[in-house]
């Protein structure tokens, strides 16, 4: 990519960059769920979508992602065009996009030193997940290639599945706040090294847009709830001893002004 045209992309208009707009986002503790008004700039702001992949190996899985993907694709568009840096993660499949731009844009960011890593202690997931998490009967194997095809890779987004070269482009971009959307939320978007307990560990704020994510839960297990109902609780645990969460609607209502 021309580095020109690279830098004009990543510019837009500095102002309406630099407006703010305050978002409701959720907070969980001993009482229950707190709705509290945060300020979203859009210009200090990232949205990463973490292993959104073009085919999972849990049938269940792929059917539960395309609904995601359809609703967050408007969001993304929105959210370009008002100055937020995208961040694509499919991780494992850095392969297919070796001689991508935006792959070249996240390995060529200067590299930024993490701090000591925060001591954040939080008890166990409320769901089990040890068989796997699948609900209709596909056994594991690694059937992703590349992110789904439904979001586009933009010019002037990012393609990485590094934790040290995320935390280095929202360093180097002077990003505050870390949005995080896709799968699943109980294991990659928790465990990942560019996902929610590692960054937040690293002192960045994250929050998770909590109807564009899924888990890996099979009501066959415990808690023994309804897939919908384990969903529900991993983000709920997040919401408690991670980080706060909000709803896409509202993301998108703020980047758009109508908020």
């Amino acid at each position: 990519m021309n580095a020109s045209r690279r830098i004009f992309l990543i510019s837009a208009t500095g102002a309406a960059l630099n407006a703010s707009q305050a978002i409701t986002v959720r907070r969980r503790d001993e009482a229950g769920a707190r709705d509290t008004a945060a300020e979203l700039v859009p210009k200090k702001s990232a949205i990463i979508l973490c292993d959104m992949w073009d085919k999972h190996w849990c049938r269940g899985a792929n059917e539960r992602l395309a609904p995601i993907v359809e609703k967050a694709r408007p969001l993304l568009d929105v959210a370009r065009r008002k100055g937020v840096v995208i961040i694509h993660a499919p991780s494992d499949t850095m392969e297919f996009y070796r001689d991508a731009p935006q792959r070249k844009a996240a390995q060529s960011t200067p590299r930024t030193i993490p701090p000591a890593m925060l001591a954040i202690d939080a008890p166990p997931l409320p769901i089990d997940d040890a068989g796997g998490g699948c609900d209709t009967g596909e056994k594991s194997y690694k059937a992703w290639t590349r992110q789904h095809a439904g979001i586009p890779v933009e010019l002037q987004d990012y393609v990485t599945d590094k934790g040290g070269e995320v935390y280095s482009i929202l360093k180097v971009r002077g990003i505050e706040t870390l949005f995080i959307m896709g799968v699943h939320t109980n294991m990659c978007i928790l465990n990942r090294t560019f996902a929610i307990r590692q960054m937040t560990r690293w002192g960045v704020k994250c929050v998770l847009i909590r109807d564009l994510t899924d888990a890996m839960y099979n009501p066959a297990d415990r808690p023994y709830v309804t897939h919908e109902q384990g969903t529900q609780l991993v983000i709920e645990h997040i919401e408690r001893y991670w980080c706060a969460s909000v709803e896409s609607a509202d993301l998108m209502a703020a980047l758009s002004g109508k908020a």
